[in-house]
């Protein structure tokens, strides 16, 4: 799918960051049509969450597997084409030059595309360094970038702070999904990197992921087609 394809609709993808999978199935029924993709991460996927893909695949939704796959080669290859079995159409690896080879190879064949996570958003520079790294945090989600692009994979996972300027690094060949989303003076959480709907969209990500905004309000739903408002408004903006 080319990024000019993408329906507004399409952008918002919700996290299903709930324990189980009734759970979060009565969340899905609780937000109806006003959300058509759906994450399933890891808290879900070790309540039994997998076994859901194939079930809101069939009931018309898209789905992205977020577990920030990162192994030997081998393992990683063998993983991806396991989960490529299960129908949806993204799957997060973190974004190591090997990692994103061997899960490009897994993919093969398949539906799969494959999202290679640049700095998650719970990161800055101090976190960086704790860690051991003697990159900025731009620098090193430009490298990976660019790794990812040469891996031949489909996107990445960054925060809309970098969106522009990897747009601008890697043209229209990746693309770029957004976490870290929050709502106008909401509390920011474990979150660092945060934007709101708006800004995200317009800073050029081509997905946003949204989980407790939604999931936490009184009216799940009412949260979901406000968020929806904000996405269409940043793409009517003559700047977008």
């Amino acid at each position: 799918m080319t990024l000019s394809c993408i329906a507004p609709s399409e952008k918002l993808i919700v996290a299903l960051d709930l324990p189980d999978a009734a759970q979060a199935w009565k969340m899905v029924e609780r937000l109806g049509d006003s959300v058509g993709f759906y994450k399933i991460g890891m808290e879900l996927a070790y309540g039994g969450g997998l076994e859901l893909a194939p079930e809101l695949t069939a009931a018309g939704k898209q789905v992205f597997i977020d577990l920030k796959l990162h192994d030997i080669g081998h393992t990683v290859e063998k993983a991806v084409a396991q989960i490529a079995r299960l129908g949806a159409r993204f799957l997060t690896v973190h974004a190591f030059p090997q990692t994103l080879a061997a899960a490009r190879r897994g993919a093969e064949g398949s539906s799969l595309q494959v999202l290679g996570v640049t700095v998650m958003t719970s990161y800055d520079d101090s976190d960086l360094v704790a860690a051991g790294y003697r990159l900025t945090l731009r620098e090193l989600v430009a490298l990976r970038a660019l790794q990812a692009k040469e891996a031949g994979i489909a996107g990445l996972i960054l925060s809309a702070d970098e969106a522009p300027a990897i747009r601008a690094l890697v043209g229209a060949d990746l693309l770029l999904v957004t976490p870290g989303i929050r709502l106008a003076g909401a509390a920011l959480g474990d979150q660092k990197r945060v934007a709101t709907p708006l800004e995200a969209i317009a800073r050029g990500a081509d997905f946003i992921v949204v989980g407790r905004p939604v999931l936490a309000a009184p009216e799940p739903r009412e949260a979901a087609l406000a968020i929806q408002r904000e996405i269409a408004e940043a793409l009517a903006s003559p700047n977008a």
